[in-house]
């Protein structure tokens, strides 16, 4: 007798393994530790705006999160080493439940000291950047040209990294002076160069996909011999914004394939952007799902 096929979780808010300890729960990742070299992350539905976890999980989108991390680590390896291990995740869940949890949003990774910054570059002026740039002329102190407009391209990529703040805490804008205070100038000097090497990379192979990247986040961390190696998500529409050229115009901001739609429909909330967080319409969650859908299939095609 055949046995039924073991359903997979299409939303998943939140794991539940009871094979592995668990080590971290983030935002959106939740992290097992597998002996003490290795930890298998799994990516969540969360959904997290405005630094403040949703109550609604978006369905299937830790797998989408996945497929395009995993894309970017291949891609980007010739420029620093990444924290992927080819252990397949059946080597380490052998519960079939376990297992249905989490397939295909998970991978088996190094165990790295995670770096106290967020590497962040922008190439447009969007977001907080905008509002920083109309306030003071600069973004994050860095002096840029009078009169830019809303979205438009800034002469060259910008390096601003940012404190990681705890789960339900908002990120801070740092200086490079504060970064090299946290890290060694040796590090903060490595962090820089290499976010602006994986980011104009990866600007250049969207553009020839019909899409910019107007700004990431990277997550680094350290191994046992001090090397600086890429981690956690890379180049995700939930750590990116990424634009449909067709739609780019300067002075508006653009269409986006990130959850900067959620980002919108909460503003239109009488919310405070503080937890507990609003629940999100079917309507929202099924758009959101299907921008994020739509990107990984244009840039992995």
């Amino acid at each position: 007798m055949t046995e039924s096929p073991i359903p997979t979780p299409e939303a998943l808010q939140e794991s539940s393994l009871q094979s592995l300890p668990l080590f971290h729960k983030g935002k959106v990742r939740d992290s097992y530790a597998v002996g003490t070299d290795h930890l298998l992350i799994v990516a969540t539905d969360r959904l997290s705006a405005f630094d403040v976890i949703l109550p609604t999980p978006v369905p299937s989108k830790g797998r989408i999160l996945t497929d395009i991390s995993n894309f970017w680590f291949e891609k980007t390896a010739h420029i620093v080493a990444n924290h992927l291990t080819g252990i397949a995740v059946e080597d380490v869940v052998s519960d079939p439940h376990e297992r249905a949890q989490v397939k295909g949003r998970s991978v088996v990774v190094k165990r790295l000291k995670p770096l106290p910054a967020e590497a962040v570059v922008r190439g447009y002026l969007i977001g907080s950047g905008w509002k920083d740039y109309q306030r003071t002329g600069a973004v994050c102190g860095i002096g840029l040209p009078a009169n830019l407009s809303l979205a438009q391209k800034l002469p060259a990529p910008i390096f601003t990294p940012a404190t990681k703040a705890a789960v339900g805490d908002h990120d801070e804008n740092i200086s490079f002076e504060t970064l090299v205070e946290l890290l060694g100038k040796d590090h903060a000097d490595q962090l820089k160069t290499l976010s602006h090497e994986i980011y104009t990379f990866a600007a250049q192979y969207a553009v020839r996909k019909g899409i910019l990247i107007a700004d990431t986040k990277f997550e680094f961390g350290l191994d046992a011999n001090d090397n600086i190696v890429l981690m956690d998500e890379v180049l995700t529409p939930d750590s990116s914004r990424f634009w449909p050229i067709s739609c780019y115009v300067e002075g508006i901001s653009p269409p986006s394939y990130d959850k900067q739609f959620v980002r919108d429909y909460l503003e239109t909330l009488d919310w405070n952007k503080t937890a507990p967080g609003p629940a999100i319409s079917d309507n929202v969650l099924k758009k959101t799902a299907d921008k994020y859908r739509e990107v990984r299939d244009v840039l992995l095609a």
